[in-house]
Parts: C-alpha cells; sequence; structure tokens
C-alpha cells in the first residue's frame, strides 16, 4: 500500500472500503463507552515528552503553477516513514509508563531496547501506578533520550502496518456529526486539563487528503474556540495547532508541509472504547 496514515493520497480502491467497513462492523461490537478523568501528576511538556527524530513524509507536497496542490515522490527516499501513528502512541507509553532518571548508570544498548519493548508493550489506555512504572536511567527525558538512541526506538516501537491496523480506524468509516465533534472537542479540553494526553485521529474520509496521527497536550478555551496544541510526529522542531470552532461545531488544522489546511474530522484512539 503506497498510502501512508499520516502522509496519505486520495484514491484508495474499492476492496480497501469494503474491508474497512467488515472490520468496523466486527469491532463495533467490541467496544465500551467510558471515558477516563484520572489526572496526571504532571504537565506534558514537549521539549522533555517527544521525540527528537520525525516520521518523515514519503511525499513532497507544494502548489503547482496552475495553483494545484500535488505531490512526488520524495528523494532520496526517508528511512523512517508510516509511523505516525506508532510515534503518537509510544509517546503516550513513554509519558504514562515509564520515568526518566539521570542520576542512574547508564544502561548498554541491548538493555535500553528490552526497556523500550517492555514500555511499548504496555497499555496506552491505562496508566501504570507511580511504583509499577518502567524506570528509564541516565537521561531526563524522552528528548535526549530518542536523541542519543534514535535507532532502537525506531526498531522497537512498532511497524509501519500498526499504524495501519490500529483497531480504532473502524470508526473513520462513519460520518462524523457536529454533535460527535462537539463530544470530542470537551473530551479532549477535559483530558489535558486533568494532565492527560490524547492521541487523535484527524482524517478526511473518503478523499482521505489527510490521515494521520497527533498528541493534544494543551487547550485555549474561549467562547467562539478552542485552540488545541499539539505534537505532531512528522514535526519535531515545535508544536502545532488543532483548531475547534464553537459555531460550526468543527475541527479545523492550518496548513501545513503536508495539508492544504481545512477543515478535518477528529476522534480519540488508544481509549477504553477507540472511539
Amino acid at each position: 500500500m503506497k498510502q501512508s496514515p499520516s502522509d496519505q493520497r486520495p484514491g484508495l480502491k474499492l476492496r480497501t472500503w469494503a474491508a474497512l467497513l467488515f472490520l468496523a462492523l466486527f469491532l463495533n461490537g467490541c467496544t465500551t463507552c467510558q471515558h477516563s478523568t484520572l489526572a496526571g501528576s504532571r504537565h506534558f511538556d514537549f521539549d522533555r515528552d517527544t521525540m527528537a527524530f520525525a516520521n518523515e513524509l514519503i511525499w513532497e507536497y507544494y502548489f503547482d503553477d496552475q495553483g494545484k496542490w500535488v505531490s512526488r515522490a520524495r528523494e532520496p527516499k526517508p528511512d523512517y516513514s508510516l509511523h505516525c501513528f506508532v510515534v503518537a502512541r509510544s509517546v503516550r507509553q513513554f509519558f504514562q509508563n515509564a520515568r526518566f532518571d539521570p542520576a542512574l548508570p547508564k544502561a548498554t544498548e541491548a538493555e535500553y531496547r528490552t526497556l523500550v519493548r517492555r514500555v511499548v508493550s504496555s497499555s496506552p489506555r491505562k496508566p501504570l501506578p507511580p511504583d509499577k512504572q518502567i524506570i528509564i536511567p541516565g537521561y531526563a527525558d524522552l528528548r535526549e533520550f530518542s536523541a542519543a538512541h534514535e535507532r532502537a526506538l525506531k526498531d522497537e516501537c512498532g511497524s509501519a502496518w500498526e499504524s495501519y491496523f490500529q483497531r480504532g480506524h473502524w470508526r473513520m468509516v462513519f460520518p462524523f456529526s457536529t454533535g460527535h465533534q462537539e463530544k470530542t472537542a470537551e473530551h479532549l479540553l477535559r483530558d489535558v486539563q486533568a494532565n492527560q494526553v490524547p492521541v487523535v485521529h484527524i482524517v478526511r474520509f473518503p478523499s482521505l487528503s489527510i490521515n494521520h496521527a497527533l498528541v493534544v497536550f494543551d487547550a485555549l478555551p474561549t467562547e467562539e474556540s478552542i485552540q488545541f496544541t499539539i505534537y505532531d510526529p512528522n514535526d519535531v522542531k515545535a508544536p502545532g495547532s488543532l483548531a475547534y470552532d464553537r459555531k460550526t461545531r468543527r475541527f479545523s488544522l492550518p496548513q501545513n508541509k503536508y495539508f492544504t489546511g481545512g477543515r478535518v474530522d477528529a476522534y480519540e484512539v488508544y481509549t477504553s472504547w477507540d472511539y
């Protein structure tokens, strides 16, 4: 499959829609509607709690001479792409299930790989209690650790197929009502105010002009909107933004290097119900 969950070109074939619909109907019967309200112990810090490397784009997007948004394959081909959901999920797992201790001696590369596998094998849906968190010795935070052990994290956090077969993907094939989007915005606001880090799937279905995972970690609510601050796995330099308009009850994303900007549909993943 050429399309990436974070670097998506439009035009998936009919058999793909049929497979998604079958998967949706199968998984829909396995979900429950509960929402966590547990408060985290600290606030997410972009400079500490994100990866030092990016999920790279496999396409370059630009406006041609006629003003049309087009794409071409990147050259040279990136060595780490199609991992937006893997990166977003792993960042959430490190934030809620791991603890960094720079005072401890550094471990070997093999030991760090084992610790990374333990973290990404932990539940992204249920945080570990403090006494059960996985300790990462010798580093102050995930940003520092991932800069020093980039290859280990890329190898051990998960494969690209996990971005395609995340169990919450069933939801994107169904329409997103304004009521659903309003509840999503309320849940996201509640989560970040409780120091949680929800992972959001943003999509335009069926065009799939965007199909991507973001981590939401802050919000500024006003009477007219909620301006959410995000970590985009495609951009390690600075936080991004995701806006919710209270009047239209819709989300929007500004133009960036892979999206022309405009309305998106949003829903949470890696939750107890994954929708």
